[in-house]
């Protein structure tokens, strides 16, 4: 289960900000913003390689206590969820469709 979702500008400005406990937020929000590293180290990778159609970055990086992966729009819209590291039952695809769900959201 995702614990935290956050969707980031393209100039790496948070733009939406969600977390299962409110507690925790300044923490998820310290991970969501450092995995931004991440997601520009990927993107710069994919840029030199060939034009980057796949949208889902993948796992950006894993903690003792959480995953968290990455998701990037054609306009450089970034969208990064917070998954618990217990739950093993959440499979790549599933993440994957997470941020396909998000990405279609209308406002």
């Amino acid at each position: 289960m995702a614990v935290c979702a956050a969707i980031v500008g393209k100039d790496n400005s948070p733009k939406y900000f969600a977390c299962t406990n409110p507690d925790e937020e300044l923490n998820f929000q310290y991970k969501v913003l450092s995995s931004l590293d991440v997601v520009e180290e990927k993107l710069n990778a994919a840029n030199k390689g060939s034009d980057m159609r796949e949208l889902y970055l993948g796992i950006l990086y894993s903690l003792e206590t959480h995953k968290i992966y990455g998701y990037v729009t054609n306009t450089k819209i970034k969208f990064i969820i917070v998954a618990e590291s217990t739950n093993t039952a959440l499979r790549d695809n599933e993440i994957r469709s997470m941020f396909r769900k998000l990405h279609s959201l209308r406002a």
